[in-house]
C-alpha cells in the first residue's frame, strides 16, 4: 500500500487575499534577523546531509559537496506560520518560523548568502477569523521592505540576489518587486532571480510579463537573469473555489512557470527534496540524515485550463513503489501548496546555480 506523506508544517498556509495592502500605515519596526551571515543560531545554515530512497525502498547516502564559497545572496521571506492569536504576529523567533526556514531556505545556502527578515505578518488566528484585535496587512509588509532597504544598505555592496518566497511571503515579495526593483533600473540589475512560489503573479493571458510586473518577465532559460519563477501545485485541476491558481484580473492569468522545464508546455521530473523530520511513516524516520530525495516519483507540467492556471504534479511511481507521496490534507482548494517548494527544491537549486553563473558574466 502506498503511504501517504504527513508533515509537521501543516500550519504554513495563507490565503492568497492576503497579498494586498491595507490603507492604514504601520511604522516598520527595526529589523530582527531570521537568517543572516553571521547569526550564532541560523536556521538557514543546516546541515544537508541527504539519503536518497528508491522506488524499491532502498536507501543511499548521497555524497554531501563540500560548499563553495556563495557569490550571490537570497532574500527569503517564509509563508504563514505564526501560531499567535493576535491578528498580526510579533518579531518573536519561535520553532514556527525556524523550522520552515530549513525546509525552505536553508539548502539554498549553498549557493547564496541566506537574509530572511522576521516580520509581523497575519497570523493563523487571522487566516481563520479567530484573531484578537484586527490584522493589518500593512504592519507586514513595512517590516520586510525596512529589511530589504537596510539590506541593500549594509549588505548588498553590489551582488546580485535570489527573491526567495512562499505563500503569504510571496504576496510581500511581489509586492516590494513591483514597487522597489521592477520600476527600478540599478536595482533590476542587482536580480539574478524572483522564485515567487505559491502566489498569485500575474500576467496578460498567453505571456511572460506585464500584470504583476511591467519589467520582469517570466524565466524561459536556465542562463535568464532577472526573471520571475512563480507557480502553485495541484494535483488535478484546482476546484472553482482554490484559493491559489486563479485571478479575477481581467484579461489576465496567474503566472505558472515549470522549474523542471521552463519552456513553455514542458514537462519535467521533479527532484522531491524535504527535511526528515517533516515525514511521518509510523513514527519511524525515514532516513538517518536530516534531508531525504526522492528522484522519478513525479513529473511537473504547467497547465491552464477551466479558467485556472497551475504547476500540475503526477505521480509517475509504479504501484510497487514504496515511496511516500504527497497528498493534499488541507482539501483539494489548496492543492499541494505545503509542498510547494520542496516537491521541486532540487530542481530550483540547480537553476539557481546557472542563473547565478549568469548574472555573474554580466
Amino acid at each position: 500500500m502506498r503511504a501517504r506523506l504527513l508533515l509537521t508544517f501543516l500550519t504554513v498556509l495563507v490565503a492568497s487575499s492576503f497579498a494586498a495592502a491595507s490603507a492604514s500605515a504601520a511604522t516598520p519596526a527595526a529589523t530582527v534577523w531570521l537568517c543572516k551571515p553571521g547569526l550564532t543560531s541560523n536556521p538557514c545554515t543546516s546541515s544537508a546531509k541527504t539519503t536518497l530512497i528508491k522506488p524499491n525502498g532502498s536507501k543511499v547516502a548521497q555524497p554531501l559537496k563540500a560548499q563553495a564559497k556563495q557569490p550571490i545572496d537570497c532574500f527569503y521571506v517564509y509563508p504563514t506560520v505564526s501560531q499567535q492569536m493576535t491578528g498580526n504576529a510579533n518579531l518573536e523567533i519561535t520553532s514556527a518560523e525556524t523550522g520552515v526556514a530549513l525546509a525552505q531556505a536553508s539548502r539554498f545556502s549553498s549557493k547564496c548568502r541566506v537574509y530572511a527578515p522576521m516580520y509581523r505578518q497575519l497570523t493563523l488566528a487571522a487566516l481563520f477569523g479567530r484573531a484578537s484585535g484586527t490584522p493589518d496587512r500593512e504592519i507586514g509588509y513595512n517590516d520586510v521592505k525596512a529589511a530589504w532597504n537596510e539590506y541593500l544598505a549594509k549588505y548588498n555592496k553590489g551582488r546580485g540576489v535570489v527573491l526567495i518566497g512562499h505563500s503569504q511571503g510571496t504576496g510581500v515579495l511581489t509586492r516590494l518587486a513591483a514597487a522597489e526593483i521592477d520600476p527600478k533600473p540599478a536595482v533590476r540589475r542587482k536580480l539574478v532571480s524572483a522564485l515567487m512560489i505559491g502566489g498569485g503573479v500575474t500576467v496578460p493571458k498567453g505571456k511572460d510579463v506585464g500584470g504583476s510586473f511591467k519589467k520582469i518577465p517570466a524565466c524561459r532559460k536556465s542562463n535568464q537573469t532577472a526573471c520571475v519563477i512563480a507557480y502553485n501545485t495541484f494535483s488535478q485541476q484546482p476546484p472553482a473555489d482554490t484559493n491559489f491558481g486563479r485571478t479575477t484580473k481581467a484579461g489576465e492569468e496567474v503566472l505558472c512557470v515549470n522549474p523542471a522545464g521552463l519552456r513553455r508546455g514542458a514537462t519535467g521530473k521533479a527532484q522531491v527534496l524535504i527535511p526528515t523530520s517533516q515525514l511521518a511513516f509510523g513514527g519511524t524516520p525515514l532516513a538517518p540524515t536530516p534531508w531525504v530525495a526522492m528522484n522519478d516519483l513525479y513529473t511537473t507540467k504547467c497547465i491552464s485550463a477551466g479558467g485556472a492556471s497551475w504547476l500540475q504534479a503526477n505521480d509517475i511511481g509504479s504501484a510497487s513503489d514504496k515511496r511516500v507521496r504527497f497528498g493534499a490534507p488541507l482539501g483539494q482548494t489548496w492543492g499541494l501548496h505545503i509542498v510547494d517548494v520542496n516537491i521541486v527544491l532540487g530542481n530550483l537549486l540547480e537553476l539557481v546555480d546557472h542563473q547565478s553563473a549568469a548574472w555573474r558574466k554580466l
